[in-house]
């Protein structure tokens, strides 16, 4: 989704991220801040669910829009809907599965599958040699996200052999890194008291995984070759590690200094700094050490970091530092290898052109990870999973068999909510009308059909006073010249010149409607006149204008068969629409255009009508050959899968199922009804039925859109499942289709006129 603003300009997806978050001491918690600024940056809005992991939490900043409890599960469940109910447009999922409560973090799980927004995630940790446990619980997280991205490329293999993920799921992201200058070490050194001095430096919060003791082993000899050496440490002791073990690793380590002799050349710096004071630090050192014991360690902010500014690096080699310092941008020894160590170290600091060298090509690498170029990658991802090209086969419902679908009866209530004395209300939020966006005439025109199709079939009064405030509408938007306004605002003010071609079109079909069906004398004669102002110098060229055009006429022409006029101009815009299928249909492409867009069933159905008008085989052939087409293109595992609008689906292109709208299944439902009327094959029948059980549940995500209590409909199905919004154009469009099978069931047992008809 994107989102336009007032002066036309495409903004990005808005965003909700989700992950541990500052000022929380924690290496997820400063990438999820620097991600979602970077982000920012590119002019994407954000917000932030934080994992908490303290009963007094946190003093998040502004961003920060909900806090979940790690330890509760309720809060997971509770965060899902307060995100289903936001207008963020994706969700982006920090994974670690420390930061979430439940064995090997699953409360994270309970969020997931509740979400109805698209979700990518970010792998912070995947292990090549999991236990059955891990594996199951990454693969849980994996098959809920629409895309996955990795901040090591050696990751991709891995998730594909032992997880067994599509690797087309997956994306290679670098770990972000500040956007600084390759400065001399120099430069920074008198700030911390060490100039003149070889800075040796490792960061990060204090644990026994850093491998610290490695260093301090082999200082001792690289202090004796070179006794200007300093080992600055700088980072607290990891939270985690502090509440249940204390200081005890600091502690130990400090011993092994004093036992070594090596106090004048270690330096403990315990805090956590800011980025600034970060920077500053590394761009201080002359080397960079990661003495990390965990060979499967697939990612590291800080070697990241320092890797990124252009540092010389001395590695163990865990899977981060393999891929990273590839390439001869860093030194790798092996683990628990002092005197590979301190041959590493007394090397690079005696070559100190080859260390130039080496922190060269380190910081070309770094030009590609900087925040400002992940955050544009991040955010193409983003827009690319919302409009529905990395949307994955795992959201989509498993289940394809036939069920069985209660069809209702079509009930007005939502229709008169949505109503007022003016008209019917454009938009819904949720199930409430949405004010703000006042009236179209479009909605008019469709709700006047549906409401005098109810009459007709129930005979029910209470409607009437609903189809003359929609014809009311229609007679007060008309123009001089019989065209009409489309849009008009909650203070009954039009608010465009006038409207497309499509809208009079629509417009022509609600009057000639209103002329076939209405039950009073006044409302035929209003509808009449209005009709006659609209088809006067009717010279409409787009096809669904045609088409709609076509349906009025065809409805005018049941009352009035003896309308020379109107029967002429049905036959004029019928040749032309056919002359459109002619001239871009092939083999392989039967239709009128060279993209499959929306409300694309009205187009045969109109040419269908045209052949119940006249007999003209023409006619009946492009409208069966083209209504075909159609379905073959959107009937996918025994359902309809209607062409999205995010992305339609352009000839020799690729087809977008996401933004599947209800007025394709309430068009596609009628179409089907006049295809039997008209030929009497029992298939259009069947057909008819999965078009109105599309709105039932009978979809690529066995999502129910229609609301049985109220007669309300979503807005239709994204690319996370069902928009929640229940707005005129969706109840009206699914109205049609139980309208339309409900008198189809009635004329099933003996076939209507119309085949009959259809056929002289």
């Amino acid at each position: 989704m994107q989102r336009r603003t007032g002066n036309g300009r495409v903004n990005r997806p808005k965003v909700c991220f989700v992950g541990s978050y500052v000022p929380r001491a924690c290496g997820i918690a400063t990438f999820t801040s620097d991600l979602r600024a970077a982000v920012a940056n590119t002019g994407a809005a954000s917000s932030v669910v934080a994992l908490t992991n303290t009963d007094t939490g946190y003093d998040y900043p502004a961003e920060v829009a909900l806090e979940i409890r790690q330890h509760q599960l309720a809060d997971y469940r509770l965060a899902a809907e307060y995100i289903n109910d936001s207008d963020n447009d994706i969700v982006c999922l920090q994974h670690e599965f420390g930061i979430f409560g439940g064995r090997e973090g699953r409360y994270i799980l309970d969020l997931l599958k509740r979400l109805r927004k698209p979700i990518v995630t970010t792998l912070h940790t995947v292990l090549p040699e999991p236990t059955p446990a891990y594996r199951e619980a990454l693969i849980g997280v994996a098959s809920r996200s629409d895309h996955l991205v990795v901040l090591n490329s050696r990751a991709i293999p891995i998730l594909t052999d032992v997880y067994g993920i599509d690797p087309c799921k997956i994306s290679m992201i670098h770990h972000g890194v500040p956007d600084v200058p390759f400065i001399d070490p120099e430069y920074f050194k008198d700030e911390f008291g060490v100039t003149g001095r070889t800075v040796l430096l490792t960061f990060g919060l204090l644990n026994r995984n850093k491998g610290i003791e490695q260093v301090l082993d082999a200082l001792p000899c690289v202090a004796q070759a070179h006794p200007d050496v300093v080992y600055l440490v700088l980072g607290a002791t990891h939270p985690e590690v502090k509440r249940h073990d204390g200081e005890e690793y600091r502690y130990y380590l400090e011993q092994l200094v004093r036992e070594r002799g090596i106090g004048r050349h270690v330096q403990f710096h315990d805090y956590f700094v800011s980025l600034d004071q970060l920077c500053r630090y590394i761009g201080a050192s002359d080397i960079y050490i990661t003495p990390y014991r965990a060979r499967d360690q697939i990612v590291s902010g800080t070697l990241a970091y320092a890797v990124g500014m252009g540092k010389a690096v001395v590695s163990t080699p865990y899977l981060y530092a393999l891929e990273l310092l590839s390439d001869d941008r860093g030194r790798l020894v092996p683990f628990d290898d002092r005197a590979a160590m301190e041959e590493a170290l007394i090397g690079l600091i005696e070559a100190r052109a080859e260390r130039h060298r080496m922190r060269k090509r380190a910081y070309a690498l770094g030009r590609d990870m900087t925040w400002p170029v992940v955050g544009e990658a991040y955010v193409k991802l983003f827009e690319s999973v919302v409009s529905g090209a990395h949307h994955q086969p795992a959201r989509i419902a498993a289940s394809r068999g036939r069920q069985s679908y209660v069809v209702p009866d079509a009930r007005l209530d939502h229709l008169i909510a949505l109503t007022d004395c003016t008209g019917i209300i454009q938009h819904a939020a949720w199930e409430l009308p949405d004010r703000r966006f006042g009236y179209s005439t479009d909605d008019q025109a469709r709700a006047l059909v549906v409401t005098l199709m109810h009459y007709q079939q129930h005979r029910d009064d209470a409607v009437l006073p609903l189809a003359a405030r929609y014809l009311s509408f229609l007679q007060h938007a008309q123009l001089p010249n019989g065209a009409f306004h489309n849009f008009m605002d909650y203070r009954r003010r039009f608010t465009d010149e006038c409207g497309s071609e499509d809208t009079l079109g629509r417009a022509i079909w609600g009057l000639g409607t209103a002329v076939a069906l209405a039950p009073s004398e006044g409302m035929r004669a209003v509808a009449r006149g209005v009709f006659e102002r609209a088809t006067a110098s009717l010279a409409v060229t787009y096809p669904r204008a045609m088409a709609y055009s076509i349906c009025g006429l065809h409805a005018f022409l049941q009352r009035y068969d003896g309308a020379v006029q109107v029967r002429r101009l049905l036959i004029e815009l019928a040749d032309r629409l056919t002359a459109l299928y002619e001239s871009h249909a092939s083999t392989d492409w039967s239709w009128f255009e060279d993209t499959l867009t929306y409300a694309n069933a009205k187009l045969p159905e109109a040419v269908l009508l045209a052949w119940h008008v006249t007999g003209n085989d023409r006619y009946r052939d492009v409208g069966l050959e083209a209504l075909d087409f159609l379905i073959d293109a959107t009937w996918r595992d025994g359902m309809f899968d209607f062409i999205g609008n995010r992305g339609w689906w352009p000839r020799g292109g690729k087809r977008s199922s996401d933004g599947q709208q209800p007025i394709e299944a309430g068009y596609t439902a009628a179409a089907c009804a006049l295809a039997w009327e008209l030929t009497g094959e029992p298939r259009y029948v069947e057909l008819e039925h999965a078009a109105v059980e599309w709105f039932l549940g009978r979809n690529r995500y066995n999502a129910c859109l229609y609301d049985y209590t109220t007669g309300g409909c979503r807005d239709g199905l994204d690319a996370a499942g069902p928009n929640a919004n229940q707005g005129a154009e969706s109840v009206i469009c699914c109205l049609l289709g139980l309208l339309t099978l409900s008198c189809q069931r009635e004329r099933q047992t003996a076939p209507s006129s119309l085949v009959a008809a259809g056929h002289r």
